[in-house]
């Protein structure tokens, strides 16, 4: 299992490199954007009767602020023109947030159980890593002796590659890569992502250097936040879980759009099914319908 663990770690950070690369360019206002286009400022909102698998429920309301679509199973999309008032962008989609995981609280206090395990098994995991420079000088004098043993301790060392084993703990080194086990823990860091990963709790967290990507895993819960760089906001956020709240909704999360200093668009997702039947996507699409990619 702990193989596997190993395994499944670095193959997970090697696909999460694979698409990475984005071109990028300066807006007129300095801000840099990556592969993006300026973010539009609008007054109402565009609101189709229909767009992929979503059709709007009525009118627009509230002075062309706020849409409401249906989807495939029950789903529910709201479109909303957020006006910041002086407020931040943050401070705005907490409200949203908050609405949205009420509809799911048993999976969010999950979630919120998951990530504060995860902050404690990275401090462990800091301290362990600091015992293992200390300790990887006395390994390599003692090297030749434990070669020797019974094979609990083995270094393999090829063009580019370095794996270490001692026991339960290994360490794996690739350019531009490097895994580290501790019983089964694992963390894998590959150019500005870490992926922390505890086969005991059944939990992975996924992170970026520069806060742009988070990915709380427990069970068959998760929790998805992504945040693309410069002033402008472009915000996703998901909640899912196999099994469904008291509510019947296994999926919610918004995605949300703005230039900066706002307004601000956004969609809220509610889905019964966690697949969504591509909901998800047609409310990315209404909002870049109203403000752009």
């Amino acid at each position: 299992m702990r193989t596997a663990l190993i395994t499944f770690c670095a193959v997970a950070a090697l696909l999460a490199g694979c698409d990475v690369r984005t071109s990028s360019r300066v807006d007129a206002d300095g801000d840099r954007n990556e592969g993006h286009t300026a973010l539009r400022v609008i007054e109402t909102l565009q609101c189709p009767d229909t767009l992929g698998a979503l059709t709007r429920k009525g009118s627009a309301q509230a002075g062309g602020t706020v849409c409401t679509y249906g989807g495939p199973r029950g789903a529910e999309v709201s479109l909303h023109l957020v006006s910041l008032d002086g407020t931040t962008p943050d401070l705005a989609l907490a409200r949203f947030e908050n609405e949205l995981i009420a509809g799911m609280p048993g999976t969010a206090a999950q979630m919120r159980g998951a990530a504060a395990d995860s902050d404690a098994d990275q401090a462990d995991a800091e301290a362990a890593r600091a015992d293992a420079e200390v300790a990887r000088a006395d390994a390599e004098m003692a090297r030749a002796e434990s070669s020797a043993q019974s094979g609990d301790r083995a270094t393999v060392r090829l063009p580019g590659v370095t794996v270490e084993s001692s026991g339960e703990d290994a360490s794996v080194r690739i350019p531009g890569m490097a895994v580290d086990t501790d019983g089964d823990k694992a963390r894998v860091r590959i150019g500005g992502f870490s992926i922390d990963a505890s086969e005991g709790s059944q939990a992975v967290a996924i992170s970026s250097s520069d806060e742009s990507v988070s990915i709380q895993a427990h069970d068959d819960a998760a929790e998805i936040r992504t945040r693309a760089p410069g002033s402008a906001t472009r915000v996703t956020y998901i909640l899912t879980d196999n099994a469904a709240s008291e509510a019947g909704w296994r999926l919610v999360g918004y995605e949300a759009r703005g230039p900066q200093g706002g307004p601000i668009v956004v969609a809220t997702v509610r889905a019964k099914d966690r697949n969504n039947d591509g909901v998800f996507d047609d409310a990315k699409d209404l909002v870049s319908l109203n403000v752009g990619e």
